[in-house]
């Protein structure tokens, strides 16, 4: 019995060493604290992003009594592979996909619960995984709805969902967090991050921020703040390391804005307990969901970056913008070193208080050796007035206002082509102009 006693008490010690010895980014800001006051709204692209990004927060939010509403983007209906593995068959009718997607609904609310969260705090739309960037870029006063790949249905096919029903159209999801936001009024929002690789994340990012826009002087705004996922070799390792922190990645670390919360060991623990509620998507990722279940979880404030005449902002290091003569110039810097770029493709959506935002131009660019093509939305247009040069190593694009209805504010992003790189993207930048 001694020996079995001094075995556990060793194997006790070990990990209290093996969790305490770890990093913690205590070089990080710290998120500010959290209180009764607090009427927090967390955004998730797909059920299990809350609960990767957000269950440490969610149960710092219900010990301090605020209150935590969360909105699901997607049922998370198109993950083929995931679904074939958790099955242990071929998966191909568009109603297993669709069965696959009530089922995610239902390891959401298990997790969530399993956090403390009653039922009357989930919101579930159920637009198409994989398809709502689609239906931001190019679906606005679309005839024919966005078809979803793997269910084959052009609308909400889930009877549970706040958005049984409706058509897959952008307006239909600007129009659902606009009134969710404006019953619920969060201070604050937690949302995905504008650059995460992940195409629904990127968009539930790009409708926030339109939704924000239109909410102004309806209602006090909230504070945003963007959680990552989806990111190249990140975190590392990408394996369950619950003594380590999450830092940023490498290429964002320099970027302001960053916040750390801080997780108790049972937090930690507690949070490990909440992803296996994931089933569908432990049998295939779990190495990958539970290097989210470290000693913190990490955000980062959303900036808006105001633009005044003769001014040269920035917030990451691929793309700088100057407002200039009513013209956006787009300033891009060589990659690295002699390495030349080869083609640009650039988004660029306004906005304006006195005009809906479905009937703004969307306008996309695409540069290739002095040509410009460019299209609004999936349609291809003529364009008087864009130019590029190249100055002190520069590329700098040069975008009239005008083409983008003189908008008050923007959502810009840049990727880049080179000859050695297939791509980089910047992230979805909210401009003003001043």
């Amino acid at each position: 019995m001694d020996k079995i006693i001094k075995k556990a008490l060793f194997i006790a010690l070990c990990y209290i060493f093996y969790f305490c010895s770890g990093s913690f980014a205590a070089d990080l800001p710290s998120l500010p604290p959290l209180n009764k006051e607090d009427r927090i709204l967390i955004l998730a692209p797909h059920p299990d992003d809350e609960g990767i990004a957000c269950s440490g927060l969610i149960q710092e939010a219900l010990k301090n009594k605020a209150q935590v509403e969360i909105v699901y983007l997607t049922n998370g209906d198109n993950n083929e592979v995931a679904f074939i593995i958790y099955e242990k068959r071929l998966v191909f009718r568009k109603s297993e996909f669709i069965r696959m997607g009530e089922l995610r609904r239902k390891e959401a609310i298990e997790a969530m619960g399993f956090l403390g969260l009653n039922t009357d705090k989930f919101f579930f739309l159920g637009y198409p995984d994989f398809g709502t960037f689609t239906m931001f870029t190019r679906f606005w006063k679309s005839p024919v709805p966005f078809k979803s790949m793997l269910t084959r249905v052009t609308k909400v096919p889930y009877k549970e969902n706040l958005s049984y029903g409706s058509s897959y159209l952008p307006e239909n999801i600007l129009a659902d967090l606009e009134k969710l936001i404006e019953d619920y009024k969060p201070n604050k929002i937690f949302v995905s991050y504008p650059a995460d690789r992940n195409r629904d994340h990127r968009a539930l990012n790009l409708f926030l921020a339109v939704s924000l826009w239109d909410l102004e002087g309806k209602m006090p705004l909230p504070k945003v703040y963007n959680y990552l996922v989806h990111h190249f070799g990140w975190p590392s390792p990408l394996k369950y390391h619950p003594e380590d922190s999450l830092y940023p990645p490498d290429d964002m670390k320099d970027l302001s804005g960053w916040a750390s919360l801080e997780l108790s060991q049972d937090e930690v623990d507690k949070k490990y307990q909440a992803i296996l509620n994931y089933k569908s998507q432990t049998e295939s990722s779990a190495f990958y969901l539970l290097a989210f279940a470290r000693r913190n979880e990490l955000f980062q404030e959303t900036s808006t970056l105001n633009l005044a005449s003769g001014d040269t902002v920035s917030l990451d290091g691929y793309a700088r913008y100057m407002l200039k003569d009513n013209q956006v110039n787009i300033i891009l810097k060589h990659l690295d070193g002699d390495k030349d770029i080869s083609r640009v493709g650039i988004y660029l959506f306004g906005w304006r208080s006195d005009v809906a935002f479905a009937d703004m131009p969307k306008i996309f660019l695409s540069l290739r050796a002095g040509d410009v093509s460019a299209y609004n939305g999936k349609n291809p247009i003529k364009i008087e007035g864009v130019s590029q040069v190249i100055e002190n190593g520069q590329m700098i694009i040069k975008v009239p206002l005008l083409l983008l209805n003189s908008p008050q504010k923007a959502l810009v992003s840049v990727r880049i082509f080179s000859k050695d790189v297939p791509y980089v993207q910047s992230i979805w930048n909210q401009l003003e102009f001043k």
